[in-house]
């Protein structure tokens, strides 16, 4: 496979460190599915904090997920959540480092819409905006609105993506656009102003399909799960997929990570999660996934899993432990970053910052040049 080097955007990946960020909780109840988690109530307020606490522990960025309908159950799960755009516009202005990355779903907004708030985003931010492109799979979330369009399958919706995102890229530095899509039609079509530079883009296809378009068009991609060996196999897939075009792509994970001050009191933790499980917010994930056949209860590995109460991979141990996982997973997978998780981002941010995150800052410095190009 040959090498080709990241667009750089001052990020450690850049050369050839890590990346690490968070993933905010923008919607009520955080990323556990228990009556046991602690409260999270997705408002403003607590986001804010979140994002002044990841610059002052000295990660990355902060990344915002896009969510139109809960998941229901005894704690509401995710039924009340914020605008990811507006949020992380907002949070710009309260910080001035950490990358500040929101979501669009492609089925949803006119890509000269986009362009427009991007670019509005780059000013703000002063260059730290970035955007991660969902093509949505849950159709009653979008049914609800009438935007779910129906006839376009799963390929279908990367294929309506591929458009999206090539508007896009054309209007940020093209004075004119004009294009007869499937999709997009574009008649000499305008969007000043110009971001100053090309906003950072990520997208989490796993599909075949999906992991195309995201090695073809973006600059990351979001892997699922968290099995070291797992994540290995698709880090290269995804790399060797993007240097057959010319291209690299950077590759993340994402991980919840429940720190204590010993092994036990986290598991014992988890377990307090655990038996706490909110069924009915489960259901209505599964229900939204697909994976859930309610007629003969059968569930899939996914389900099986998702039964802990977290709804990604995680960790859970004290600070060694965890410096230790995670240092096993980045050697044995190669990927290029994580973002983060925490039951309580008040209390895990800074010690994560603290007692974590300067080991592994240790362990993988970076070491490549980087070129213009990517």
């Amino acid at each position: 496979m040959t090498q080709f080097e990241p667009t750089p955007f001052d990020i450690p990946s850049d050369s050839g460190g890590k990346d690490l960020g968070i993933f905010l909780p923008i919607a009520n109840g955080g990323w556990i599915l228990s009556k046991n988690k602690p409260e999270l109530d997705g408002s403003y307020a607590y986001n804010r904090k979140c994002a002044i606490l990841a610059e002052e522990a000295g990660l990355d960025f902060v990344m915002s997920m896009s969510k139109f309908r809960g998941y229901g159950g005894e704690t509401s799960h995710w039924n009340s959540s914020l605008d990811p755009v507006v949020l992380m516009a907002a949070l710009a202005e309260v910080t001035s480092k950490v990358k500040v990355w929101t979501t669009v779903h492609t089925i949803l907004q006119n890509p000269a819409v986009v362009a427009k708030m991007m670019a509005t985003l780059d000013q703000v931010s002063r260059g730290r905006g970035g955007l991660n492109v969902v093509t949505g799979s849950y159709k009653d979330e979008f049914a609800q609105m009438g935007a779910w369009p129906e006839g376009v399958d799963h390929d279908g919706r990367y294929d309506l993506a591929k458009e999206w995102v090539t508007a896009i890229k054309r209007l940020w530095r093209e004075d004119s656009v004009t294009m007869d899509g499937k999709y997009f039609q574009l008649e000499d079509c305008e969007s000043w102003p110009k971001p100053e530079k090309r906003p950072f883009l990520v997208c989490a296809g796993s599909s075949k399909k999906g992991m195309h378009f995201t090695s073809e068009e973006m600059d990351a991609i979001f892997l699922s799960g968290g099995d070291p060996v797992e994540l290995a196999e698709a880090s290269h897939a995804a790399k060797a997929d993007a240097a057959a075009m010319g291209r690299y792509v950077r590759t993340y994970s994402m991980m919840t990570v429940l720190l204590a001050d010993t092994d036990a009191q986290a598991e014992a933790t988890a377990r307090h999660y655990a038996a706490g499980l909110d069924e009915g917010a489960l259901h209505g994930m599964m229900r939204a996934y697909g994976f859930l056949d309610a007629e003969i209860g059968k569930e899939n590995a996914f389900t099986k899993k998702a039964r802990s109460s977290f709804m990604s991979a995680h960790v859970a141990g004290s600070s060694q432990t965890v410096i230790e996982r995670l240092t096993e997973l980045f050697e044995v997978s190669q990927t290029d970053g994580l973002m983060l998780i925490f039951p309580d981002y008040m209390t895990g941010i800074p010690k994560f910052g603290q007692e974590v995150l300067p080991v592994l800052r240790e362990r993988f410095p970076g070491k490549v040049k980087v070129g213009s190009h990517g």
